[in-house]
């Protein structure tokens, strides 16, 4: 049949149908049948290559640990030796990246965040992390994703333009592209799920217990509620565009999978793991400042400051951000040097700087010193899309081209009561001595051995999560504390 024939608006029909038809593969781990028409192997080395460097700089680098390193690669070599793809060439890197993550790129490349790694409790957890996301590219989840992504982009444009011929309504190329970007935004439950699977069938072909995916897990949750917990929402609340199977779901079918696959004399490798991680950095690094207690520490550009106590602190890339539950809010971060040095009257900075939003005129903004540095202030009541506001913003020399900047907001009904506490953060800024950041260690996971009379909340006392202390204890040592600490025993604890 000659396509002149056929009419327009089905063309692109035909051509998602012929896509779909020639374009499945057969999967190397599964044996299944799976579509992949536009990503072949060699594209996803290609890609790979390509997206690695980008990978490396979004999260923070790799963690300078070459033992760390050579320990991971190690175990992630053997399990891909026990692979359908013994002859890709995997790598293996640890991110210098505290949120606890792990992901694969096309290709082999493997990274796995020192945050999940000090949340494991044995190598064996560990090992089915790793096998999980060797999972993904024996699975050829990506390519899978890329081309179901390519075959919807024609599938919608061919509802597009039958829409507009048959007259469909107006609102269903919308519906069709959420519903794309909800089944591609990520991994999809199934291929999660799936890589499980394949984690726990290279882990147990290593002699690795397969329960301790689902002990991870566990700690995953806990991890979730920590943090949950921290920003005052549910753990439990689920958003229509996740795509990841809840880690009860995980849970449980690991639990599934280790009653028929756990082999003789199944392996965790406890004590050698946690020699591995004794000194592991914990949080961020110091390169982006730390808080110790509520202090706020940033060794590396050299300054401190307190925070209010019980207040939220998120430590962002370019800015910190901190909440109360009353409303207030405090957001510190710092001036391009470029401009810093542009600028040396800091009440004009203010007023050109936040001055046409919020009507501020440099005779209105006030000039102080804090700590022997010059600084200036201002005042202004804003309209935000949570009611109104008071706001307050300040901005100190540090040196000739560093500007540090605080805005505190709060509501009016709170200002008054705020006053001295925010005082007291602005008068605390103050810059490190020479010599004095040495002082100032990061927190780091520390391998304890219980002593007599020892408890888990008197050994969590110690810890420098304040509130969270017994959480974070839990968390750590859910495995070991399941039927309670013994004299002799090892924990992971966060010290300096």
């Amino acid at each position: 049949m000659s396509f002149s024939k056929i009419p327009q608006f089905v063309i692109p029909v035909l051509l998602v149908a012929i896509v779909l038809i020639s374009g499945c593969s057969t999967n190397p781990a599964t044996g299944e049948q799976s579509f992949t028409a536009f990503m072949d192997a060699e594209d996803e080395i290609r890609v790979g290559a390509e997206e690695h460097p980008k990978m490396l700089e979004a999260f923070g680098g790799t963690y300078d640990d070459r033992a760390l390193t050579a320990y991971l690669n190690a175990i992630g070599q053997r399990m891909v030796a026990k692979s359908e793809l013994p002859d890709l060439k995997f790598q293996f890197f640890v991110l210098n990246d505290d949120t606890v993550n792990a992901f694969a790129l096309p290709g082999g490349y493997v990274y796995i965040s020192r945050g999940l790694i000090a949340l494991a409790e044995d190598e064996a957890e560990l090992a089915g992390v790793i096998g999980h996301e060797i999972g993904h590219v024996t699975a050829r989840h990506s390519a899978q994703r890329y081309s179901s992504a390519m075959a919807t982009n024609i599938g919608l444009t061919a509802v597009s333009i039958i829409g507009s011929v048959l007259g469909a309504p107006s609102g269903l190329g919308n519906l069709a592209s959420f519903g794309a970007q909800a089944a591609l935004q990520s991994y999809s439950r199934g291929q999660e799920l799936e890589a499980d699977k394949l984690g726990v069938r290279y882990m147990t072909q290593l002699g690795y217990d397969p329960s301790a995916l689902g002990d991870f897990f566990s700690k995953l949750d806990a991890h979730t509620n920590i943090h949950a917990k921290k920003a005052g929402r549910s753990a439990d609340t689920f958003n229509i565009m996740q795509t990841h199977p809840r880690t009860s779901d995980r849970i449980n079918q690991a639990k599934e999978l280790a009653k028929t696959e756990t082999p003789p004399d199944a392996r965790r490798v406890r004590l050698p793991f946690l020699s591995q991680i004794d000194g592991l950095l914990f949080g961020k690094d110091p390169k982006e400042g730390f808080m110790k207690g509520d202090t706020f520490i940033h060794p590396e550009l050299g300054f401190k400051f307190d925070f209010p106590p019980n207040f939220k602190v998120d430590n962002g890339k370019t800015k910190i951000e901190a909440t109360d539950d009353k409303g207030t809010t405090i957001v510190f971060d710092m001036e391009s040097p470029k401009v810093a040095t542009g600028m040396p009257d800091l009440s004009s900075y203010i007023s050109r700087h936040w001055g046409p939003k919020l009507d501020i005129k440099p005779e209105n903004v006030d000039t102080l010193t804090i700590n022997g540095l010059p600084a200036a202030t201002a005042r202004a009541s804003v309209d935000t899309n949570k009611g109104p506001h008071e706001f307050r913003m300040l901005v100190i020399r540090g040196a000739r081209d560093r500007l540090y900047r605080f805005v505190f907001l709060t509501t009016p009904e709170v200002t008054d009561k705020m006053s001295v506490p925010l005082r007291r953060t602005t008068y605390s800024f103050n810059l490190l001595k020479p010599g004095e950041e040495n002082q100032f260690q990061p927190p780091r996971i520390r391998i304890k051995t219980v002593n007599a009379g020892e408890s888990e909340t008197s050994i969590a006392a110690k810890m420098p999560f304040d509130d969270y202390n017994d959480d974070w204890f839990r968390a750590l040592n859910l495995n070991v504390i399941s039927d309670g600490l013994a004299i002799g025993e090892k924990v992971k604890v966060v010290g300096n």
